[in-house]
């Protein structure tokens, strides 16, 4: 594995996009042994992100909680509703 040198280690440490990234990229597959040791470097000072990973496993497992329901495995959202949604999102990340 290579080593992080010190400019490294601080964009990691002060990068909660990436961050929040990992986080959900986490639940869903499993993270490289580099980005397990960048968000672990990222959470240990960064509380707000800590909250978020809290809060979004919470979500998830509520989530699959729903969905795993018989009255709820046939629910979808319509994909105008997905288009709209990827756009808001898009557009407040460029606004970063």
């Amino acid at each position: 594995m290579e080593e992080l040198n010190k400019d490294e280690i601080r964009k990691i440490a002060y990068n909660c996009r990436q961050a929040t990234f990992l986080i959900e990229k986490k639940q869903i597959a499993q993270l490289t042994v580099r980005e397990k040791l960048e968000l672990k470097i990222h959470l240990t000072g960064c509380s707000v992100c800590r909250i978020f990973q809290q809060q979004s496993i919470l979500l998830n497992q509520m989530i699959k909680g729903l969905s795993g329901s018989p009255q709820n495995q046939k629910m979808k959202l319509g994909e105008p509703f997905k288009r709209k949604m990827q756009e808001r999102i898009e557009e407040r990340l460029n606004k970063n």
